[in-house]
């Protein structure tokens, strides 16, 4: 079933009663954790009837899921017009993707990292793929024109860079590093990517940054 992201309901100017059911739980999980919220008290803070939130999620797994699945929609969406509107431009397009990406990961905060550790590990396994797919599509198209502009090394393959900043990511960016190491999601991602570019930057690239 193709998924409808919230961000362009908003943009459409109508936003339906899942729309605001998903707005809201994802305003809340990401920012407080979800195992401590009912879904009788998500109806309440939304004003809505219990019946209508449970006719659009009979479960608050089925919603914890929709949330995720809505946030990645949306970065996708913004990666998107970030990496096509100036294809030539390397140094500003990674720029803004950077900036997107940290302000994404900043909405996500501890409690939510350790809720999804500890109750729903298969939605983090969701996050894993869907991270994955974005990185594959946006730092490929990214990492091909900087090597075309210089400013990216030319003697290792983009698809081996992709292929680091992956396994970098899979091994810090999940719940018990995190925690381990006490992270944001915004401060592991931020310095992965800080380390995979200083490798593979060229000196005019650097030079420019």
């Amino acid at each position: 079933m193709p998924h409808s992201g919230v961000a362009e309901e908003t943009r459409s100017g109508h936003i339906s009663a899942r729309g605001r059911i998903v707005a809201g739980a994802r305003r809340h999980f990401f920012a407080h954790g979800f195992r401590s919220v009912t879904m009788d008290d998500l109806a309440a803070e939304l004003g809505m009837s219990k019946k209508t939130l449970y006719a659009h999620f009979p479960s608050k797994h089925g919603l914890i899921e929709a949330v995720v699945l809505d946030k990645f929609h949306e970065l996708d969406e913004e990666l998107r017009h970030i990496t096509s509107a100036t294809p030539a431009e390397f140094l500003d397009t990674l720029h803004r993707l950077l900036a997107c990406i940290q302000r994404h990961t900043d909405e996500i905060r501890p409690p939510f990292i350790r809720d999804i550790r500890r109750a729903a590990p298969d939605v983090f396994a969701v996050v894993e793929r869907r991270r994955s797919t974005l990185i594959r599509r946006h730092f490929s198209k990214l990492f091909a024109a900087g090597q075309r502009a210089g400013m990216i090394r030319k003697d290792i393959s983009a698809r081996l860079m992709i292929e680091i900043l992956l396994g970098a990511t899979q091994a810090i960016m999940n719940p018990d590093k995190i925690t381990e190491l006490n992270l944001t999601p915004r401060s592991g991602f931020t310095a992965i990517l800080a380390v995979v570019l200083e490798g593979i930057v060229t000196r005019a690239g650097r030079a420019q940054r």
